[in-house]
């Protein structure tokens, strides 16, 4: 094989190995909808790394357990006994290795007597990790999308080991 063949068959590959990354993150953010409207514990659980976390607001939730364990939380159970939707949008993944950055916007959809609304519409950070097992959320936060400076700069910062929300490097 000649080397412009060699080179060639390496950009692929190194391409190929990018896009299976991008879809395996896309694949993990869209499946946690699924999980949380239907009170998955254990679906929930396995989107996140042992000692990942998520931060909505409040007290971050922090470990696996205590993340899959939101589905029981009376706000969240009376979310689902309404009859509800998190949907999100597709993410904006910023690649490092075996470090990923998404962000997306997400809304949770209850329904009243009227029909369905937009409870919550939110900017969403999600911090991934390369794992044994595949792709994990090793951090996500949630800002509500109500004009703060908080939700925006969600957006904004968006890299791998750069100033996060609270002012610390994310890890």
């Amino acid at each position: 094989m000649d080397r412009d063949t060699a080179e060639r068959l390496r950009r692929l590959e190194a391409k190929v190995a990018e896009l299976g990354d991008r879809l395996e993150i896309m694949q993990l953010i869209a499946a946690y909808g699924p999980a949380v409207d239907s009170m998955d514990c254990d679906g929930v659980a396995a989107l996140w790394a042992a000692d990942g976390s998520y931060d909505f607001g409040g007290d971050p939730l922090t470990g696996r357990d205590a993340v899959a364990a939101l589905v029981d939380l009376d706000t969240h159970r009376a979310y689902v006994a309404a009859g509800s939707a998190h949907a999100l949008t597709a993410p904006r993944i910023t690649l490092d290795g075996d470090r990923a950055v998404a962000v997306n916007c997400s809304q949770v959809f209850v329904k009243d007597e009227a029909g369905w609304r937009a409870d919550r519409t939110s900017a969403n950070r999600w911090d991934l990790v390369r794992t044994a097992g595949g792709w994990r959320v090793a951090r996500r936060v949630n800002r509500l999308l109500d004009g703060s400076q908080a939700a925006r700069d969600l957006y904004r910062r968006h890299r791998p080991n750069e100033v996060g929300v609270s002012g610390d490097a994310t890890a």
